[in-house]
């Protein structure tokens, strides 16, 4: 199926909606943002859709596109996997996490004050912006994403972390120009495998039981 304004729509629906079930199924807050990640990548293809029907350019939907690609996402996974994260293993996450921080802010620099252009390019999108010291900028974009995915310490968010940077090579190889938004596109697929770790999350604390102790009432 090759990349358009409907193959966005359904896909993004689809991610969004396994996104809802893996929010109503976490009982623990501190597993939230994680889970939710789903839903944001399946929200972020509905946002490409409406810059396919608009024919590209640089409207609203392709700022909001942008934002979440690029800022938003270089936090999100860095701290969404620490906060869920066994505080034992947190002290490793640190690193992606600060690098994630650093990209993000300049990543929300540039966004603030040059211009973002989605271009058609057959069927795909390409975005342009202008970054200086690219290279520099996706490798601290990829350390804090994918590097935090495979500090995490939890097997399944290790193979999130494998197929996603697979993808970013893939991407990276096919399709130079238009691989910000290939990647985030396989990304979003790829995320798909959080709701097998929602599954296995564990419940949020139960409140101990106050055995031997009876109530006024029982007496």
């Amino acid at each position: 199926m090759c990349w358009s304004a409907t193959a966005d729509l359904v896909a993004g629906s689809g991610i969004a909606a396994v996104g809802v079930v893996c929010v109503v199924r976490l009982r623990r807050a501190r597993d939230l943002p994680l889970g939710a990640l789903p839903l944001l990548l399946g929200t972020h293809q509905i946002v490409e859709s409406a810059i396919w029907r608009s024919g590209g350019g640089t409207g609203p939907a392709t700022l909001a596109w942008a934002v979440i690609a690029l800022p938003l996402l270089a936090v999100w996974v860095p701290f969404g996997v620490w906060l869920a994260a066994p505080s034992a293993v947190r002290s490793r996450l640190v690193a992606p996490a600060a690098v994630g921080i650093a990209t993000s802010g300049v990543l929300a620099y540039f966004l603030g004050t040059r211009p973002v252009t989605a271009e058609i390019r057959g069927h795909t999108l390409g975005y342009v912006l202008d970054l200086p010291h690219a290279p520099l900028i996706v490798g601290g974009y990829l350390l804090a994403t994918v590097g935090s995915l495979l500090l995490g310490g939890d097997p399944l968010l290790r193979l999130l972390g494998v197929l996603v940077a697979a993808g970013a090579v893939i991407c990276a190889a096919l399709w130079r120009l238009e691989f910000i938004s290939t990647w985030c596109a396989f990304a979003a697929v790829a995320a798909v495998v959080m709701l097998a770790w929602v599954r296995r999350r564990p419940e949020g604390p139960v409140p101990p039981r106050m055995s031997g102790v009876r109530s006024p009432a029982g007496r």
